[in-house]
């Protein structure tokens, strides 16, 4: 299969990352290239390209789209979030721009095997690395009543997450759930017919959390904009594409606190902590994709990008 997906806001992150033809980018979220095809056609043959990806199949993608470009490369199979072990074993200190894209990929939600999509029936797998060894099935199979409730409402911001929880305990007694079909079978069972004749398939903020706990995405992702922020060079971009508010919300809240790290009392009337900010926001409000990119791609409606930039330090 084909490793196809649809760069969101394109034209949006390749004039925030504000490229440079001999600077060195990281595309943390390589996917199949398309977002990376956009930086490695502004750098030229002294710039360097750093795609990170933990899926094989995108790293397969991307090589060959990529291959033509006259840059220097590197490839990294690994999470985003290791970005400082990545440069310190490529002999990098500092980097001059970096885009991190949190979508799932059109390969990995219309690729049956992966176990992403409520739509097609698959074993509940949704690993982003398949070399993990958690699945979607140890999380649907193997956790409590309590804790399967809590992650569907808190990651899918289900509002039937008591029940769906209830009825996937109930049917895993009877056998193990293996299918997204059975899971999706039982998530219907729970939500009353009513509340799903209106809005998404009734499955999708469940598959969502799911998807997340598998992949410990938000974990990672709080981890990976403070390395980021930490290993850029002054005056270098960060652009970061969201789908969610609790993506949205973790990138905004780490942008705050670095551009007002004061931590002393409201009724000091001088700072005395010292710390000093080192990000500014170039985006106030996230930049939204236009009423022409949502025609084309539907799956762009929930996207967000906020942009920063590391500031020059005070000596």
């Amino acid at each position: 299969m084909e490793f196809r997906h649809t760069s969101v806001l394109f034209d949006e992150c390749m004039e925030g990352l504000n490229i440079r033809e001999d600077g060195i980018y990281v595309d943390g979220t390589m996917g199949g290239g398309g977002h990376s095809s956009g930086i490695c056609g502004r750098l030229g043959q002294n710039g360097l390209f750093i795609g990170i990806d933990r899926d094989e199949d995108a790293h397969r993608a991307a090589r060959s789209r990529l291959e033509s470009y006259p840059c220097r490369k590197e490839f990294v199979q690994s999470n985003y979030s290791d970005i400082k072990q990545v440069l310190e074993e490529l002999g990098i200190d500092r980097i001059d721009g970096a885009l991190l894209d949190l979508g799932v990929s059109s390969f990995q939600l219309d690729n049956p095997e992966r176990g992403f999509s409520y739509m097609q029936d698959a074993p509940l797998d949704m690993r982003m690395n398949q070399q993990d060894e958690f699945t979607a099935y140890d999380v649907v199979n193997g956790y409590s009543e309590k804790e399967l409730r809590e992650i569907i409402s808190r990651y899918g911001e289900e509002r039937w997450a008591s029940r769906i929880a209830q009825f996937i305990v109930k049917r895993r007694k009877e056998k193990p759930l293996e299918t997204t079909f059975e899971l999706v079978d039982a998530i219907k069972a729970a939500i009353p017919a009513a509340a799903r004749r209106d809005g998404p398939h009734p499955a999708k903020r469940t598959f969502q959390a799911i998807r997340i706990e598998v992949n410990d995405e938000l974990g990672q992702l709080e981890r990976a904009i403070e390395a980021f922020c930490d290993v850029l060079a002054p005056g270098g971009r960060l652009c970061v594409i969201t789908f969610h508010s609790l993506e949205d919300r973790i990138v905004k809240d780490i942008i705050a606190r670095r551009m007002n790290p004061c931590t002393c009392p409201k009724e000091f009337p001088v700072c005395v902590c010292g710390k000093k900010p080192d990000i500014r926001k170039i985006t106030g409000k996230p930049i939204l994709p236009s009423a022409e990119e949502l025609e084309a791609n539907p799956r762009a409606r929930s996207a967000k990008l906020r942009i920063a930039e590391k500031m020059q330090q005070e000596k």
